[in-house]
């Protein structure tokens, strides 16, 4: 097991919290001594350097940038990423599962009180998560009209942003602010938005799915399941206990990957002006559609798919040898191998790590399966000899799709969907901080090109430190 990381405080390694209170309550008991500890933070390290700048960075997109603060996750390049504090086989071992068996997976709801709290809950208090979000999954009214009437041809994540905005109708927030609430009591209008639009976004995620794609009928739910099966019922996937055991730990591994992402910090940026959880989190979801972002699973997808057509026609088998023959084919006609690599990672992503145990155990003999295991063996050594890679490792993406495609769900474009109903556990439960911890509007400053020019002939050797 890894020893905790010393740059986040969390709780110690297997003590849970055996508190009975609520979730809400429990907040409530910290919200005060966590602003003690930013206050003190700020007075005491306030006009202290963490980082400097390169134009590089500034012209690169900000890239690792030391500029924002996150609660809920940290990723360290060589060791992946921790949530509050614990890696993705500590939350394996921790959280608590549907069955109660320690090997399945960890149910999203514990993993939401986790990144809310810091503290690893007991199956009661997740239980009392997943009735709470049950009892609150009731969507506004006109938002199934709204996604019914909407084209075929739209893309699922412009629906599922569209039914988002549909819904801030419902917020607390908005109307508690227009009627001239103080801001000490901004948590609780956003906690309570937060709650609403995380129970709803698999009705409205199954709507978007069965709409576009079948018969425009959702499944029914079973009040005695969790959130990510009950999510498959309505998905109308409902005989495969493995399939929702994927589930529970695709929205778990999806939730959170520290605040700098696109779709974090999009949630952020319109977070910090006030606007409202369903307004923040649309902004997050357009900025997760992107090529670059959430549509990188569907893409792995298509290569991987393409990979197989292509040795049926040429009558190959799926080994090391071929495997690392049309990887070297696809390099040098000038083309990427999808799925790896990291914009911050330096080893292989262990939310790929976890994807890749969950198939050994449920799809060991999966064709498809079959080629990302021969690629996990070959490419690492393809992409280091071609050496235009600084991490030649695969990524969550390298995996996600085949285990989907495994259990019958073809509709590649739609994954992306599921990828945001996962986000949206680790950017609402840092958006509930932001406001409790009244940070203020981002607003980094921006220069143009003849600045630059100005600054480097005045400072020829850049600013000294």
């Amino acid at each position: 097991m890894l020893a905790p990381s010393r740059a986040y405080a969390r709780t110690p390694l297997g003590v849970r919290c055996f508190s009975t209170t609520g979730l809400k309550e429990t907040l409530a008991g910290l919200i005060p001594k966590k602003q003690e500890a930013w206050k003190k933070m700020k007075a005491d390290h306030g006009d202290k350097i963490i980082d400097t700048v390169t134009l590089d960075q500034c012209m690169g997109g900000a890239r690792s940038v030391k500029c924002m603060v996150w609660e809920t996750s940290l990723l360290d390049a060589q060791e992946g990423i921790r949530f509050r504090g614990y890696t993705i086989p500590e939350l394996q071992e921790l959280l608590p599962t549907y069955s109660g068996i320690t090997k399945d997976e960890p149910l999203p709801e514990g993993l939401l009180w986790l990144l809310l709290t810091g503290e690893i809950p007991t199956k009661a208090q997740v239980d009392t998560v997943t009735k709470d979000l049950n009892d609150r999954a009731k969507l506004p009214p006109h938002v199934e009209p709204l996604i019914r009437s909407m084209p075929k041809d739209m893309h699922p994540m412009t629906q599922f942003s569209m039914a988002v905005l549909a819904m801030q109708t419902d917020s607390i927030f908005a109307k508690k602010y227009h009627e001239g609430a103080p801001k000490s009591q901004y948590w609780e209008f956003v906690y309570e938005d937060s709650m609403n639009l995380l129970a709803r976004l698999p009705e409205v995620a199954a709507l978007i799915y069965r709409c576009k794609y079948h018969d425009g009928v959702i499944g029914k739910k079973d009040p005695s399941l969790d959130y990510a099966a009950n999510f498959n019922r309505m998905l109308g996937y409902s005989d495969s206990p493995s399939f929702d055991e994927l589930m529970r730990l695709y929205i778990t591994i999806h939730s959170d990957h520290e605040g700098g992402n696109a779709s974090a910090h999009a949630t952020h940026l319109v977070g910090s002006t006030l606007s409202d959880p369903y307004l923040a989190f649309s902004g997050g979801l357009n900025a997760l559609a992107g090529p670059l972002h959430g549509l990188a699973n569907q893409e792995v997808l298509g290569w991987i798919l393409d990979l197989q057509k292509t040795f049926k026609e040429r009558n190959k088998e799926v080994n090391e040898e071929t495997i690392r023959e049309f990887a070297w084919e696809t390099l040098n006609s000038g083309k990427v191998i999808p799925g790896y690599g990291h914009a911050v990672l330096r080893k292989t992503d262990p939310r790929y790590t976890c994807q890749r145990e969950f198939a050994l155990k449920h799809l060991p003999n999966d064709d498809l399966f079959k080629i990302v295991e021969t690629m996990y063996q070959v490419m690492p050594g393809v992409l280091t000899e071609h050496g235009k890679t600084k991490n030649p490792y695969p990524n969550v993406d390298s995996h996600s799709g085949v285990l989907l495609t495994h259990y019958g769900f073809h509709e590649h474009e739609y994954y992306t969907v599921l990828f945001g109903v996962g986000r949206a556990f680790g950017v609402l439960s840092q958006l509930f901080w932001d406001r409790a911890l009244g940070l203020p509007l981002e607003r980094p400053k921006s220069v143009t090109p003849e600045w630059i020019e100005k600054f480097f002939k005045d400072n020829p050797n850049g600013l000294k430190m």
